[in-house]
């Protein structure tokens, strides 16, 4: 089936972790303003997204302690969760959303796609992403991504 990817917003790392260590034995990420894909990586894969929106080296963006910081795991790492940096939030929340398009584009030549990705996947990735990152601003929170293999 391969991995999946729950992009989501969460108070802070305290709140994330509940998003997927369910004592209610609700599906992870129930309750929250998130969105599910498979196959966007947010440490390898989406790196390449983070230094075109946010214009930072990507040498800038693995220091920062936030980008893919270990948040929370369940059991052996079945479910694991991870943090995005601040900076990545605040670029894409105020990103003009004609040039998420342009940022796929270069996002999808980038290294990290054996091929040319499916330009309007990556499109609407960013887009649902940039929808999360304003509601994340104006809230005073954070976002983060669970991943389940």
């Amino acid at each position: 089936m391969g991995a999946l990817f729950g992009y989501y917003v969460a108070a802070d790392d305290e709140d994330a972790v509940r998003a997927v260590v369910r004592e209610d034995g609700r599906p992870m990420g129930t309750g929250y303003d998130s969105f599910v894909v498979k196959g966007v990586d947010p440490v390898v894969e989406l790196l390449p997204a983070e230094v075109l929106v946010t214009g930072r080296t990507a040498d800038a963006v693995e220091a920062d302690p936030r980008h893919g910081h270990l948040v929370g795991m369940v059991g052996d790492g079945e479910v694991v969760t991870l943090s995005l940096t601040d900076s990545f939030r605040d670029s894409l929340a105020r990103f003009d959303r004609k040039q998420l398009g342009e940022g796929a584009r270069g996002w999808s030549a980038s290294s990290v796609f054996s091929a040319q990705s499916e330009l309007s996947g990556l499109t609407g990735f960013l887009e649902g992403l940039a929808v999360l990152a304003k509601r994340a601003l104006v809230r005073g929170h954070r976002l983060y991504c669970w991943v389940s293999v």
